[in-house]
């Protein structure tokens, strides 16, 4: 009888399930692409409703696409991050749309808190900006009419993504977390790996509404939703089931994930490193009750870059069309375009910037605005790096996955402009295979961690082609680009 882990991968602009064998070869998959709302300038939300539709979509498809007899080992969630859902526990409903982690409708709270930014720092490792899930829960509680009533008396539930799709597959059963997804609300410390009573008085939020946070790998409950009794076993956050999926194990490996976001997670094993170049500090998994931390830069927007050229400025098609127009001029012709849609992430983390194209002339056309958009990917990550490398790293390369990757002229682009190798694997779905793989590792199919690196391949390495002078000048013109989108004088 044939077995399978099936990875549910809910991200910010798709669903997935994709079931894996053993070896992490994918059997069997299929997605539906997730609507965005824009309810204002700034604000990003999704219907849950939807989400779980679709998440139960997927999985059928992708079962019916095995041959008779199979059997699911195991499933694993990995999911977007941040992004924060409000339900009655009684009916299961959705109290408001999910609010998305790019949302920034909560600046002004953050800055209202800002005297304590130093104290949540040293607990959460995060810096107190909207993108995490503390100010995104007081505003639903704030805002929901009766939602604070309820919640203190104890009949509502928050999660993550992770959370709300686990309550729907035990069918209320189980509200539970990860600790990498605890770890990115702001309520979470990294240090005692509890939920933080101080915090949750801060941002006024009673302890009933949060789930349990339990390890990456472990019993996470059972569905019945898909005919056979199927056991939950793994669970992490998108950028952290990425970095299983890339088998960044040892302290100073680096992975970097070009999705919606870009996002660049380096491994610092037990040294719960706290950046002092405004990176994150986070927990990249949590084994056996021990975590495993990481340093993270975060990118709002990579891939939903290309996404808007499509979908706002209708110059393309398709997002594979990005790389042929690129390769049509030799250079962007000194247009610059800063993707700052919903601020700027990492290291700048600046709310209040705004997109903006500049060295625009008469001969700027398409392929210099596409190839611009590919390469502020690569700038962004350049950024990155550098905090990184200020922190101390000093990493000779780093593996890369996301729907971006496939882009052979982007990822060259890409080592040119950090200097450092671009290792590409044989699978783009290394955050799928992530949440599969810590599935396996909670359900007995593998032992452990070094079984799974020695699964993991290299499909292409890009190496370094760039002369230092011409790297130095690309990336000084990207940083007085960037100066002017945060030039709130005009």
């Amino acid at each position: 009888m044939p077995e399978y882990l099936l990875a549910i991968d809910q991200g910010t602009t798709s669903s997935r399930a994709i079931a894996f064998t053993r070896d992490g070869h994918a059997a069997a998959s299929s997605g539906r692409e997730l609507p965005q709302i824009y309810p204002a300038s700034g604000w990003v939300e999704h219907d849950p409703e939807r989400i779980w539709d679709d998440v139960r979509h997927c999985v059928r498809e992708t079962l019916s696409q095995l041959e008779d007899g199979s059997r699911i080992a195991a499933i694993g969630v990995t999911n977007q991050r941040e992004t924060t859902v409000l339900w009655d526990r009684r009916s299961g409903r959705p109290l408001h749309n999910a609010i998305v982690w790019q949302d920034r409708r909560t600046a002004a709270d953050c800055e209202a808190l800002a005297e304590h930014e130093d104290r949540i720092a040293e607990r959460t490792g995060l810096l107190l900006d909207p993108y995490f899930s503390a100010t995104k829960l007081a505003w639903l509680l704030k805002t929901v009419p009766g939602a604070r009533a309820a919640a203190e008396a104890g009949e509502l539930a928050f999660g993550t993504i992770d959370s709300f799709l686990l309550w729907r597959l035990t069918e209320g059963r189980v509200h539970a977390t990860d600790a990498s997804n605890a770890a990115r609300t702001l309520l979470f410390n990294i240090h005692t790996q509890q939920w933080d009573d101080e915090l949750l008085a801060l941002f006024d939020i009673p302890r009933s509404l949060l789930p349990e946070v339990r390890d990456s790998a472990t019993d996470f409950g059972q569905t019945r939703l898909f005919g056979d009794l199927m056991p939950i076993t793994g669970m992490a956050g998108d950028q952290q089931a990425a970095t299983v999926g890339q088998a960044c194990f040892e302290p100073g490996m680096v992975k970097s994930t070009y999705g919606t976001g870009c996002f660049m997670v380096m491994n610092t094993g037990s040294l719960a490193l706290r950046s002092r170049h405004r990176l994150l500090t986070t927990v990249a998994y949590r084994l056996d009750g021990v975590p495993t931390y990481a340093v993270e830069g975060s990118i709002f927007i990579a891939g939903a870059a290309v996404q808007w050229l499509r979908d706002a400025l209708k110059l393309i098609e398709h997002a594979g069309d990005t790389e042929g127009l690129a390769r049509q001029v030799d250079s962007t012709g000194g247009v610059y375009l800063v993707p700052a849609f919903t601020g700027l992430g990492a290291p700048y983390w600046d709310p209040l910037a705004r997109g903006a194209i500049t060295g625009l002339t008469r001969d700027s056309g398409i392929s210099h605005i596409v190839r611009a958009a590919l390469e502020s990917v690569c700038y962004q990550s350049r950024d990155l790096l550098d905090a990184m490398r200020a922190d101390g790293a000093s990493p000779a390369s780093i593996r890369v996955d996301g729907g971006m990757v496939a882009n052979d002229w982007l990822m060259q682009f890409l080592a040119d402009m950090l200097g450092v190798d671009v290792e590409r694997p044989g699978t783009s779905e290394t955050t799928a295979l992530g949440a599969a793989w810590l599935a396996g590792l909670g359900c007995g199919w593998y032992r452990d961690l070094a079984e799974l690196s020695a699964l993991w391949r290299r499909q292409a390495r890009f190496v370094p082609a760039m002369a230092e002078d011409r790297r130095a000048t690309l990336y000084a013109g990207w940083l007085k680009a960037v100066a002017k989108t945060r030039d709130t004088d005009g």
